[in-house]
C-alpha cells in the first residue's frame, strides 16, 4: 500500500540510529585508549632520543679534558723540552714522564714529509667529513649497544679534540704523554699522545670487543632435518 512506504522508511531511520547509539560506547572506548597509546609512543621515543643523547656527555667531557690539558702543557712546557734541561716532567720516574710536542702527521710521525696543503686535506677534512659521517649513523641506528654507544662518543670526542688542533694551532696537534716501551717492536719509547689519543684507543678497544661479546652471545642457529617416513 501507498502509505506502507513512508512507515517503512521511517522504521529503517530508527533502526540506523539506534545501531548508531549502540555504538557509541564502542566508538568512545577506541577513542580514549588514543591518548594512553600516544602516551606509550612518546614515552618509547624519549627513551629512545635520551638512550642517544645521554653518551654525547662523553664526547663533551674528551674534548674538555683534552683542550684543557693541552693548554696547560703549552702554558707550562716548553716546546720540544724533551731537548731542553729540566724541561722534562716525570710522573712515574723514567716510565711516564710529561713533555711537549708537536706533531703536523699522524702516528709514527705517518705523512710529516707531505705538503702543508695536503697534511691538511688527508688530516683536517677527511677526518671531519669522516666523523660526520659516524654521527649520522651513530643517530640514525637503532641497533646499537649501550656500550656501543658509549664507545662510538668517546672515539668522536677523541677525534674532536685532535681536529681543533689541527684547525687551529699551527704548529700541529699538541702530544706530551711519554711512556717507556721496553724497546718492543724496536720502540724504546711509546709515541708521545695526548688525551685525545687516549679515548680514540681505549674506546676502540671497547667498541671491538662490544662486538665480540655480542657475537658470543647470539645463539647458534643449526638446521634440524627431519627423516620423512
Amino acid at each position: 500500500m501507498p502509505w506502507q512506504t513512508p512507515v517503512n522508511n521511517i522504521c529503517q531511520h530508527r533502526t540506523a540510529g539506534l545501531s548508531r547509539i549502540r555504538l557509541l560506547p564502542s566508538c568512545l572506548a577506541y577513542l580514549l585508549k588514543f591518548p594512553r597509546k600516544f602516551a606509550i609512543l612518546s614515552l618509547m621515543a624519549e627513551k629512545s632520543i635520551l638512550k642517544k643523547i645521554l653518551p654525547l656527555v662523553l664526547t663533551a667531557s674528551v674534548i674538555l679534558a683534552d683542550q684543557m690539558t693541552k693548554a696547560l702543557v703549552v702554558r707550562c712546557i716548553p716546546v720540544y723540552s724533551l731537548f731542553k734541561d729540566g724541561c722534562v716532567i716525570p710522573i712515574v720516574g723514567d716510565f711516564i714522564r710529561l713533555i711537549h710536542v708537536r706533531n703536523k702527521a699522524v702516528a709514527f710521525s705517518i705523512g710529516s714529509g707531505l705538503p702543508d696543503e695536503a697534511r691538511r686535506l688527508l688530516f683536517s677534512f677527511i677526518p671531519l667529513i669522516i666523523i660526520g659521517l659516524v654521527f649520522l649513523l651513530y643517530f640514525r641506528n637503532d641497533d646499537f649497544t649501550s656500550l656501543q654507544r658509549w664507545s662510538i662518543c668517546g672515539i668522536l670526542g677523541g677525534g674532536l679534540g685532535n681536529l681543533i688542533d689541527r684547525f687551529f694551532r699551527p704548529d700541529g696537534v699538541v702530544d706530551f704523554i711519554d711512556c717507556y716501551f721496553f724497546g718492543l717492536f724496536g720502540l724504546e719509547r711509546w709515541p708521545t699522545f695526548n688525551v685525545a689519543d687516549s679515548a680514540v684507543v681505549v674506546c676502540g678497544i671497547l667498541f671491538v670487543l662490544s662486538f665480540i661479546f655480542q657475537m658470543k652471545g647470539e645463539p647458534e642457529h643449526t638446521p634440524q632435518f627431519q627423516e620423512a617416513n
